[in-house]
């Protein structure tokens, strides 16, 4: 790796690619017109932050990774348990549980003596501390920022902001100020919150989600025009700017502990025999192995719901990437209406998981953890060595690819991944008009 060149990705969390317009997202559609634009980009599943970023982080599918969900249960003191990813302590109690908090090595571990990593956050504790759990690099959060050995970073380099719109202008303020230069790491990533945040809140096409696009977009600019200025100065940065998962608009909410109590499938609220993690339009549903009489009856069961989308058993998670084991029984992608269209005439509608430990769900607002069309669809915009103006990778793309690309820019090995470098010649990399 030469000592000027850099990799610096910005993820918008939670905006799907058909709300990348001129008028919407002027500095993302400016950016597409002179780059390459990946046609169908797709996230994992279930397409869930916590289990997306660890998928960015490692190149690797979930079942490789081992984060199976946003919420996941593990055993511990001998019954099945839920944890929700997104805790401060959750990688703590991972690693205590299961022996490792990913299973696979991260961007963090692979680039420490090669230039090191920085993540910038602004989304959940877990999310952003997956990205490097044992302390190769820095990972700065509002909950706490860590250096190598995870030390914990204090004084003025404290990520000190809010969850809000706000506080990802700051986080964009700081990215700038130490993602280039000399000091700048190899890599350097910056996710934002919303317009994901956002989108739980308030419908997709309201004036509120239209504002948080708007903002996006400008904090993506922000660091667009950053590298503008540091190529200028003669660094060679490959710049992606995407997305994790897209969203849905919330149908309805089943409450699956409910119905599976209801149906004698599962013995009571809080009972440890049947364990449903919700994961928004997902959910990933565990049985106690010394209660394995139970899985033709619920597999039966849940076959005929139809507030089931598509339901995955254990024959089927390599084709899904879901990982085995832990006493997971099925994973469940909730039914979805591509065509329909919400009040503000936004495709898509999901049927959505009632949350655990009493965390909202808000009809008609938007959600994502499923294989709907939209959830499925996030963007992925490449731009630097390797990548051409104005051409399109029409094959599927996966936030799995991101590392490899990452690593086959900066001149690193992408042995053990489960993505594959999209500068690779095998893929189509399209001219296309891009005045259409």
């Amino acid at each position: 790796m030469s000592a000027n060149r850099r990799a610096v990705v910005v993820i918008l969390d939670g905006l799907r690619r058909d709300f990348v317009t001129p008028d919407g997202t002027p500095y993302l559609a400016a950016m597409r017109a002179g780059s390459t634009w990946c046609a169908a980009h797709r996230s994992v599943f279930p397409s869930v932050t916590r289990v997306v970023s660890s998928s960015v982080a490692t190149g690797c599918l979930p079942s490789r990774h081992s984060l199976a969900g946003n919420t996941i249960a593990l055993e511990q003191d001998g019954a099945l348990t839920l944890f929700d990813a997104g805790k401060p302590d959750f990688i703590g109690h991972k690693r205590r549980l299961t022996g490792h908090a990913l299973a696979v090595p991260t961007l963090a571990e692979r680039l420490e003596a090669a230039g090191g990593v920085a993540v910038f956050s602004n989304v959940s504790p877990g999310a952003a501390y997956l990205h490097d759990p044992d302390g190769h690099g820095h990972v700065y959060h509002r909950a706490g920022s860590f250096g190598p050995g995870r030390t914990p970073v204090e004084g003025e380099g404290v990520l000190a902001i809010s969850p809000d719109l706000d506080g990802d202008a700051a986080m964009a303020e700081r990215f700038v100020e130490n993602a280039f230069g000399e000091s700048g790491p190899a890599l350097a990533l910056a996710w934002f919150g919303h317009p994901d945040t956002t989108q739980h809140a308030f419908p997709l096409g309201s004036p509120e989600h239209r504002e948080a696009l708007r903002r996006a977009d400008a904090h993506a600019g922000k660091v667009i025009a950053a590298v503008a200025n540091a190529r200028a100065k003669g660094e060679d940065i490959l710049l992606a700017v995407g997305s994790d998962h897209g969203h849905q608009t919330v149908s309805h909410v089943v409450d699956i502990d409910a119905i599976l109590i209801g149906e004698g499938l599962k013995a009571g609220h809080g009972s440890a025999d049947v364990v449903v993690a919700p994961n928004g339009t997902a959910a990933l549903i565990y049985v106690d192995p010394r209660h394995a009489d139970v899985l033709p009856r619920l597999g039966a069961f849940l076959a005929g719901c139809d507030w089931v989308g598509r339901l995955i058993g254990p024959e089927n998670f390599a084709e899904h990437g879901v990982p085995a084991g832990g006493g997971l029984a099925f994973a469940i992608s909730l039914a979805a209406d591509d065509e329909a269209r919400n009040a503000f005439g936004v495709p898509g509608l999901s049927v959505a998981a009632r949350p655990a430990e009493g965390k909202p769900d808000r009809l008609g607002c938007g959600q994502h953890g499923g294989l709907g069309r939209y959830e499925q669809s996030p963007f992925l915009i490449l731009d630097g060595a390797g990548f051409a103006p104005g051409a399109e990778i029409a094959e599927t793309t996966s936030a799995i690819d991101l590392a490899p690309t990452i690593l086959t820019f900066l001149g690193r090995d992408t042995n053990g991944l489960d993505g594959r470098p999209l500068q690779s010649p095998s893929l189509s990399h399209a001219t296309r008009d891009i005045h259409s």
